[in-house]
């Protein structure tokens, strides 16, 4: 996003110590890479009154359980000029709770970083090859699916899968001892990238997820994608190249397999895509500010 936006001419600083004319917020909470938050954001505003903020909304309660984040996107979205939620499901899921649907909002799917995630030197599924299917997560909470990951552990390790590998990179749950999964820590960047062109589908049980990174990724790499039905942003994006499952995740794979030359090729045309994530929040921010009253600096 920062080499398109300053391609264009934008100039990019993480702080908001001087005049500002458009204020991205990615989170409420202030910490680790968040440099500031609402309460910053609208002591800038008031200082400097030209400031604009998108507000992006990539986050609610049901991904992880918890009763906070929604609240606390609420209040921070009163700050925003203009709203970008990562999926229409977030979009719906916010619209019944808090979002009001006249204000100035689009939905920008999410894309990873091009130069990383590509399908250059993938490898291909052929006879004679284990079908190797990988899922990559940086949180150990259950509900990024790992109550599946572990079923398929089992399914493998117990010759209900022949011929097939399950790949599971990053953490996970501590009461999980795998059977028959390869493991890998949790790696990022290029690392990453080459460990997921390796694999040849990418299998994701994460429920109700806003706009999730790690299939993108998968699928940015050429994999096509198994899903769980109620994947929340998932959906939207890999039932266009994947296959979905609810009870039946064993059906899923076998139907992955067996349609994998069909897939790969509607991933590699239809996969998401980095590039064009930053051209939407460029044309956003370019509209936005272009929109601002005469006058105003």
């Amino acid at each position: 996003m920062i080499r398109c936006l300053v391609g264009r001419r934008y100039e990019i600083v993480f702080d908001l110590k001087r005049a500002i004319d458009a204020i991205v917020l990615v989170d409420p909470r202030v910490g680790g890479l968040v440099t500031f938050g609402p309460e910053d954001i609208k002591a800038c505003k008031e200082r400097w009154p030209q400031a604009l903020c998108l507000h992006r909304v990539n986050e609610c309660d049901a991904r992880k359980g918890t009763d906070v984040m929604d609240e606390l996107l609420a209040r921070a979205n009163k700050l925003a000029d203009f709203t970008v939620f990562v999926s229409d499901w977030l979009r719906q899921y916010h619209l019944a709770r808090w979002f009001d649907a006249s204000l100035p909002h689009a939905v920008i799917a999410n894309g990873a970083d091009p130069a990383v995630f590509h399908p250059i030197g993938a490898e291909h599924f052929g006879p004679g090859q284990p079908f190797r299917l990988v899922t990559h997560h940086w949180s150990d909470n259950w509900m990024k699916g790992f109550d599946v990951y572990r079923e398929v552990d089992d399914l493998v390790a117990g010759g209900k899968l022949p011929g097939t590998e399950l790949w599971v990179i990053g953490r996970w749950p501590k009461e999980i001892r795998w059977k028959a999964a390869r493991t890998h820590g949790a790696v990022q960047g290029p690392e990453l990238g080459g460990l997921l062109r390796r694999c040849h589908a990418y299998l994701t049980a994460s429920r109700w997820e806003p706009g999730p990174m790690h299939p993108i990724e998968g699928a940015q790499c050429g994999l096509p994608v198994i899903y769980h039905e109620d994947g929340g942003g998932t959906v939207e994006l890999a039932r266009r190249y994947g296959v979905p499952f609810r009870d039946d995740v064993r059906g899923a794979i076998l139907e992955a397999r067996d349609r994998y030359e069909e897939l790969r090729s509607s991933v590699l045309r239809e996969a998401p895509s980095g590039d064009q994530m930053c051209v939407d929040y460029g044309r956003v921010l370019n509209r936005i500010l272009a929109e601002r009253p005469w006058g105003v600096r």
